[in-house]
């Protein structure tokens, strides 16, 4: 049962507990439970069955996908504030796709999903609002598609950047090692660190080890090799 007055506070905060009554919010915590995590630990495997799912109070937690070549590619970097996992409980999808694993120590709160899910019934209006948040983080993965799909290596690298100051206003830092942001961009690790020398000499951005600061956005967003 989760009673930490700051980590009820926080999901109270998210917009998929925030409308919901206070019974049912109470109802909910009543399963819930707070994790805190050293880092590189493992928090599911992919095909485990989905019966949770998290918001990440402290710290970033890395979506990893094993290819059947027996490659991991990244999937997404799940930063503090967000949830991971919550959209299987509408798919019917029964195993997690992916495995999660904490990149730096964390705090986390695991939700039954069922659970979750059963307090939702009687909630019409807020299963539309859900719907409509899962609508955009859908179309953001279909942009993401288009991206892979149908840009060279350089302008993958390019957007790529481009929305993470998007995300993030100011300096980019790379959350992630270069082989698995690589990975999700479709490209091998050594063209992910030749078309950043390239763009650092094309002026427009500026690299400090894992930080980059964009000096050129407009360039840089119609950047293309």
């Amino acid at each position: 049962m989760l009673t930490d007055p700051y980590a009820i506070n926080q999901i109270r905060q998210h917009y998929l507990f925030a409308k919901l009554p206070d019974a049912a919010f109470n109802e909910l915590c009543k399963t819930a439970l707070l994790r805190h995590v050293d880092s590189n630990q493992p928090l599911f495997q992919q095909g485990e069955p989905a019966e949770r799912f998290y918001l990440v109070l402290k710290g970033q937690v890395k979506l990893l996908r094993l290819l059947p070549e027996g490659q991991e590619k990244l999937v997404e970097v799940i930063p503090t504030g967000h949830t991971f996992a919550e959209a299987l409980m509408f798919s019917g999808i029964r195993q997690y796709p992916v495995s999660a694993s904490t990149m730096q120590a964390c705090t986390l709160v695991s939700i039954d999903s069922s659970n979750y899910r059963r307090l939702l019934e009687d909630q019409p209006a807020i299963c539309f609002d859900i719907l409509a948040h899962l609508s955009l983080r859908l179309h953001q993965r279909l942009q993401e598609i288009d991206t892979l799909t149908l840009a060279n290596a350089g302008r993958r690298v390019a957007r790529y950047l481009c929305h993470e100051q998007a995300q993030n206003p100011g300096p980019i830092q790379l959350n992630a090692p270069k082989r698995l942001i690589a990975s999700r961009l479709g490209i091998q690790p050594e063209t992910f660190s030749r078309i950043l020398h390239r763009l650092i000499d094309a002026g427009l951005i500026v690299m400090d080890r894992r930080r980059i600061d964009v000096v050129d956005a407009h360039g840089l967003a119609h950047y293309c090799e």
